[in-house]
């Protein structure tokens, strides 16, 4: 897992821990949710990736559903879009201050019935948007501050309705990352006041509430995929759970491009990451995954790193053409990621001058936030080439 990304990670899935209370539709009649089938098909639709066709669902679904609830999904909505380029912050302000309208929605249903759950729940769904986006934006004190709204929302929907069992898959996301966030996420929590975690007890309320959920089941393997990946170190059941996401969502590319990672990276199953990426390169070539142009230059870089891997430098170097062909603005700093991979292959194939023309167009090409960190591995890669690989 990146370094930035897991300092503070655990303040980005508070996100999950509200959004799935919110939304669950498992316990409804329990629970007393208002029309929750047609919720529950617009969040079916986020996580297949067909983000226009849930916004038409939730045109004609509030009402009869509450207004906040639809509000709130189309927040998710606009995050999952982020997620296929998260990179990207050219649409952050739009995503920002629709949340925020998300929130301000549910904080007026929340003083117009303070003891409806339901009302907490959409409120808490609202704030755990934009923790994930600030958290995923490097706001760590902002995403806390809203993390403990998110915390108090949560207990007072227990508090009111403790029939929701899908509820427990919220705390349990809560209850096993304040056990496991690093000491200075915990700092932070303790400023917070949000209450310590218990990484046994929210692992077994997480797995018990997948089991029993409806609309959390896909939302909560991707949880718990990371959780088994990154903290469990249980490489296997987290290819299981991706590989599931995969298989039920195909038209989304970010289950692809996860599974291909487990396969590749944790399992070093290169071969199988291949594969992956080659159906993923043929799904986008053909429409059968979303956003089919960022989708072929993930597709592609994906392949050359297998292929690198793999020894065959020469079919490594047909994709990174391939990608450098189209000059793309998008994925977030392609060319710059294609430059820098070709320089790779080159230095592990002997060809040192190939290889440092590559990284210096890599830099050249870098954007100037350079959100990837990517000059700082061109700088270690142009001062010191990696050894030459001897293939079989």
């Amino acid at each position: 897992m990146p370094q930035r990304a897991q300092r503070f990670f655990f303040l980005q899935v508070l996100c999950a821990v509200c959004v799935g209370l919110a939304l669950s539709p498992a316990s409804a009649g329990a629970a007393g949710l208002t029309s929750p089938e047609p919720l529950v098909k617009a969040y079916e639709l986020i996580l297949a990736a067909r983000f226009d066709e849930a916004e038409r669902q939730l045109k004609s679904v509030c009402p009869p559903a509450p207004q906040p609830a639809c509000d709130v999904i189309a927040a998710v909505n606009g995050y999952w879009r982020l997620l296929v380029n998260p990179e990207d912050t050219t649409g952050d302000t739009a995503l920002m201050n629709q949340i925020n309208a998300a929130i301000a929605s549910g904080e007026t249903w929340v003083a117009k019935e303070p003891k409806r759950a339901e009302a907490w729940f959409y409120l808490g769904g609202a704030y755990g948007t934009r923790v994930l986006l600030r958290g995923l934006r490097g706001q760590y004190l902002s995403a806390a501050r809203d993390g403990k709204r998110i915390h108090d929302s949560l207990q007072l929907t227990i508090k009111m309705d403790p029939a929701l069992g899908d509820a427990y898959f919220g705390l349990g996301l809560y209850h096993y990352y304040a056990a496991i966030a690093p000491r200075a996420a915990r700092l932070i929590a303790m400023l917070m006041f949000l209450p310590g975690g218990d990484r046994e007890g929210g692992l077994r309320e997480m797995e018990e509430a997948r089991t029993k959920g409806v609309l959390m089941r896909g939302e909560a393997d991707y949880q718990l995929h990371l959780i088994y990946l990154w903290y469990e170190r249980q490489h296997t059941t987290a290819l299981r759970l991706i590989e599931g996401l995969r298989d039920r969502y195909p038209h989304n590319p970010v289950f692809h491009l996860r599974l291909a990672d487990v396969q590749g990276n944790y399992i070093r199953n290169h071969q199988a990451a291949l594969q992956t990426y080659r159906s993923m390169l043929e799904g986008a070539q053909t429409g059968r995954i979303a956003m089919s142009g960022i989708s072929e230059v993930h597709a592609r870089l994906g392949v050359a790193q297998e292929l690198d891997a793999l020894c065959d430098s020469g079919g490594a170097i047909e994709q990174l053409n391939a990608v450098i062909a189209r000059k793309p603005v998008a994925p977030y700093a392609a060319l710059a990621r294609a430059y820098y991979q070709l320089g790779v292959v080159h230095d592990r194939s002997g060809r040192r001058s190939d290889a440092v023309a590559a990284y210096e167009r890599a830099q050249r090409e870098t954007p100037r936030d350079d959100r990837l960190e990517l000059n700082e591995k061109l700088r270690a890669a142009m001062k010191r080439p990696p050894a030459t690989r001897v293939c079989r």
